[in-house]
């Protein structure tokens, strides 16, 4: 995905800034935000900067940025609170009930600062806890006392504090005077919570009672194929989990396991959960790849929604895969067989068969000749399903409705084009289907009308002010794949563009060849497994 700016026209439904000049906050040519006379000339200072003749001297350059960073940080935390107050007036004097006032102050901010709305939320929460009530760690910022990092701290441990007593913290530890020279993370931390404590002991004890109720399990990419599987659990249940696994990896090792005690603790947190030796359930996984990267072993990466790019060969391997792997044996070795490099037997002993929809079903056979159902023979099913691209573009071909909400292909259609939240700079995972032109306003359900998003930046996109425009096509070289266009209260446009599908530098080379060598159109397959054949398509 990708995001950038360029001039809009004035806001609709929140009154204009007569007096607050449009070209010193316009976007600039390439996706830059333009700047004012005063950042250009910052930035224009930076970039004459030459490195020092000597060691000492660079180590002083660079002490003196980290400064400056920190300065600047403390600028931008003003910047964002003037937004706030900004917008909030603009909203009043609009009419807006003043509990839906500055809900979308946060995603503005990101987009400004290139982060995702939940990251964009938390520093302007930090920027108001900063401006309004802690001016001391604000004065240690401007300083370069304290970076951006360490100043989130110490708005963090004082968050459950009142805001008088959040002053009070403020002015006891007078960062700006030094006191935190020299302390890492965790002195800081505790000087604040020690603080905190003094003056507010229930505040604290609350807090600690309320963090129950954050408990949570995450998953987020990992590099080489791999994922974080996280859990926020209570101290006690968190400590007593990973003493279980522990003695039960000292166990298993101490009968002549060859796994390590890192690997018995994760394959058998995956077994207890699941159910399933190995850890293969029947779930759905979706797989995106070409049809020349699965019948024909080019090298073009895979894509798996919601982790992201997989080697092609990997994703080969995963496909032909007939029964569940065994946790012990070594990666790329088949249980049946101690050769390193073999690989599950497919041909003869496989077969394929129609699937609903126009998708097969593939694996191997059975005595009786046909698929096999059961679990012991077949690991998963694979389901095959044909995503149509056009050549010129590598854009995924459109299909129209005349439904109020998106069908389950249409879903799934937008889900393989979009794979996270289109908002630039959030990756969160999709979990609305959204019409880019509200069906209210005239605006079709169609794959060119939709987008996925995640729900905050759905709900954000419906706040006074905002509004958002399909792109028209482009020439290929410079509009391949679908685009639209996010207008903040602001005035600010952002530009969003689905990422590209696997194949997609492939189709672009193809399609400078003659057209009468020029296929009409490429195939690509989705694959998926699981037990419900309709929703394993992507």
């Amino acid at each position: 995905m990708e995001g950038s700016t360029a001039p809009s026209p004035k806001r609709k439904g929140i009154p204009s800034r007569a007096d607050a000049p449009r070209g010193s906050t316009g976007a600039g040519s390439g996706g830059r935000v333009g700047r004012s006379r005063s950042t250009r000339a910052l930035a224009d200072a930076l970039n004459s900067l030459h490195p020092a003749a000597d060691a000492a001297g660079l180590i002083d350059q660079l002490r003196e940025l980290e400064d400056l960073k920190s300065a600047i940080a403390g600028m931008q935390a003003q910047i964002a609170v003037a937004v706030d107050v900004a917008e909030r007036q603009a909203q009043a004097d609009a009419g807006v009930p003043a509990a839906e006032r500055g809900k979308s102050v946060g995603a503005q901010v990101a987009l400004a600062r290139r982060e995702s709305p939940a990251r964009g939320s938390r520093l302007l929460g930090l920027a108001r806890a900063l401006v309004t009530e802690m001016p001391h760690t604000l004065a240690a910022l401007h300083q370069g006392r304290l970076n951006e990092w360490r100043a989130t701290l110490l708005v963090k441990e004082t968050a459950c504090l009142t805001s008088a007593d959040r002053t009070a913290v403020d002015e006891e530890l007078h960062p700006d005077t030094g006191t935190f020279d020299g302390c890492g993370d965790r002195a800081i931390v505790a000087a604040v919570k020690a603080a905190g404590y003094r003056r507010d002991p229930r505040s604290v004890v609350n807090r600690a009672a309320r963090a129950v109720t954050d408990r949570c399990v995450s998953i987020r990419p990992a590099p080489d194929t791999m994922a974080y599987l996280t859990a926020l659990l209570p101290v006690k249940e968190a400590v007593a989990t990973y003493a279980v696994l522990t003695r039960h990896a000292d166990t298993v090792r101490g009968a002549g396991d060859p796994r390590s005690r890192g690997q018995v603790m994760a394959d058998t947190l995956v077994e207890r959960v699941t159910g399933v030796p190995g850890g293969i359930s029947r779930v759905e996984l979706q797989l995106i790849m070409t049809d020349r990267a699965l019948f024909q072993g080019d090298s073009e990466p895979a894509r798996i929604p919601g982790y992201g790019i997989v080697p092609s060969s990997w994703a080969r391997n995963l496909l032909s895969t007939e029964t569940p792997t065994n946790p012990r044996t070594p990666p790329g070795q088949h249980p049946a067989t101690t050769d390193p490099g073999a690989k599950p037997p497919i041909g003869p002993a496989d077969s394929t068969e129609a699937g609903p929809a126009g998708g097969t079903v593939t694996g191997p056979k059975d005595p009786a000749g046909h698929l096999a159902t059961n679990p012991a023979h077949r690991a998963f099913d694979v389901w095959l399903r044909r995503l149509y691209t056009a050549p010129s573009t590598g854009e995924l071909v459109a299909m129209d409705s005349t439904a109020r909400f998106f069908t389950k292909a249409q879903r799934r259609f937008i889900t393989a084009r979009d794979d996270t939240c289109r908002t630039p700079y959030c990756d969160a995972p999709i979990r609305h289907f959204d019409h880019i032109i509200p069906w209210h306003r005239g605006g079709p359900t169609t794959i060119t009308n939709g987008a996925g998003l995640c729900e905050a930046c759905n709900h954000t996109k419906e706040q006074p002010g905002w509004r958002a425009q399909t792109t028209p096509g482009s020439p290929p070289r410079t509009r391949r794949r679908h685009t639209f266009s996010i207008t903040t209260p602001t005035g600010h446009t952002y530009h969003s563009t689905a990422p590209p599908l696997p194949g997609t530098a492939a189709t672009i080379e193809r399609a400078q060849i003659p057209a009468q060598n020029r296929p009409s159109r490429r195939r690509e397959r989705s694959l998926g497994r699981g037990t419900l054949p309709q929703e394993q398509c992507t």
